[in-house]
This record gives structure tokens, sequence and C-alpha cells, in this order.
């Protein structure tokens, strides 16, 4: 086994996964309370008590909200970039075992190679992450890479190569356009925000980042971080038809606001 993967919990109410590779069992992000999170776990199989780490995208609170609650699990590292950790901290009373990089560091935790780079989004410091583990050559475990980004207005060059040679991309597709800009609950200002630089990914959006990327090497797609007004999984599956035509035998999974997936084994 190189890696097993599955969405938490996905969408602006939200959001964590689970990566376990065969030496560590991480979180990346941790956007529920700590009992919503020991509850989502136990579906999966695994439990709080279980997980080595967490990595935090960014300080919002539907990424980091559980961080507070977790402080009944000592055995957890904190990774996170300085301004992110400052921000959390900022707003909670206990100090997590905080493990500081710097954006664009390649570090290691356990048996996991771990690559930060930038995003763009209205936050402190936001990235993305890419994990690898396994072994070149090994037919039991062999080397195996996963992309991690949410989050972004706009997906620049480096975020490009960061999803390039993965086998796995986690992406998201945010809003419809059209669903967002009719939408009567949001003032104009928000939706300037969404939809800005740096918001949010639209349909249209991700399905240009993949296009342009189109490598043959992913396996999996998901696309994540729904909007439950401004988007639905039928908008993304009409929005992204032509891009998975093309990728062929590349699978796609569309998660829906406040779902979660099934493992996906990365072997």
């Amino acid at each position: 086994m190189a890696m097993r993967f599955c969405i938490l919990g996905s969408g602006s109410s939200g959001n964590a996964a689970l990566l376990i590779s065969e030496g560590a069992r991480v979180l990346v992000d941790a956007g529920f309370s700590a009992k919503k999170l020991g509850g989502l776990l136990a579906t999966a199989g695994e439990s709080l008590e279980k997980i080595d780490a967490i990595f935090l995208t960014h300080e919002h609170g539907d990424h980091a909200a559980g961080i507070e609650g977790l402080k009944k699990f000592p055995q957890l590292r904190v990774f996170a970039n300085q301004a992110t950790a400052r921000a959390v901290q900022a707003g909670i009373a206990h100090k997590p075992d905080w493990q500081i990089f710097e954006t664009g560091a390649r570090f290691r935790f356990r048996d996991l190679e771990i690559e930060s780079f930038a995003v763009p989004h209205d936050a402190q410091e936001p990235v993305g992450f890419r994990f690898t583990s396994g072994r070149d050559g090994d037919l039991f475990a062999p080397r195996r890479s996963l992309a991690f980004l949410t989050d972004l207005g706009h997906a620049p060059q480096n975020v490009r190569e960061s999803i390039r040679d993965c086998e796995v991309v986690v992406v998201e597709a945010n809003h419809c356009s059209e669903l967002l800009k009719a939408d009567p609950k949001r003032p104009w200002a928000t939706k300037q925000r969404i939809s800005g630089r740096h918001g949010h990914l639209s349909n249209e959006a991700a399905r240009e980042l993949l296009a342009a990327v189109a490598s043959p090497r992913w396996r999996r797609v998901y696309l994540t971080h729904l909007s439950r007004d401004c988007n639905s999984p039928a908008a993304v599956e009409l929005a992204l038809a032509g891009v998975r035509a093309a990728l062929g035998t590349c699978e796609f999974a569309i998660v829906g606001p406040g779902e979660g997936t099934p493992f996906y084994e990365l072997a």
C-alpha cells in the first residue's frame, strides 16, 4: 500500500480529508468540531486517537475550526506556515504542537514527503500540498503522489506544475458563474470576492485548469468545495464533460456539499 485517501467532508460548512500511508495517518484541514471529526472518522473506520498530524491549508473556519477542540489529543502535530499558525493561534486558548514550515518548502513527516505551494486566496498565506509516499520500483508500495488544493481564485503556473505529475488531484469547483450572479442571498461585494482572483474557482475555471494541464499520469480527480446555493454536482458534471472525455481513463469524483467519499487506494 502506498496511500489511501478519502474526503471526510467538503463544502462551506467544513472541510477535512484523511490520508493514510504505511507509516502515518494525517488529516488535511480540520474544518469541523472535534466531535464532528470524530464521527466522520468513525464512519471511515478510523478515530482521532489514531491520527498523527493535521496539515492546514489556511486559517478560515471551514478549514481550521476543529483545532481548538482537538486539544484533547496531545499526540497531534499541526503543520502550518507561520502566518496561518499565527492566525489560528489568535483565536484559540491552548497552544497546539505547531510544526512550522515555509511556504514552498519540501519536508518529510514519517514516510510522507510533503511539498507546500502558494495558492491565491483571501487568507493570510494559503497553501496547497503535494503528498508523496512509496518507493520507485517497489511492487508492493510504489511511489504515488496526491495534490490537494482548495480555496483559490485562479491557478498560476506554480499550481499547474504542482499537480502535473500526481496520480490524484483534489481541486475545488466552488461555483457556477451564472448561478452565483443570479443568487439573491449574496450581496454584490460578496459575489465579487468569491469570483475574484483571490476567491474561489468556478466550474469554468476548474475546467480550464484541468484542460490546460491534462496530465496522462492522473488516475483520479476530485472536484470539491461545491457551494450549496451556487453550484450542484449536475452543474459540475456538465461543465467538465469535455475534459472528462479528453482525459479518457482518469476517474472523476464530484463531491457534493457536506458529502464525503469512500477510500481510494493509490496502489
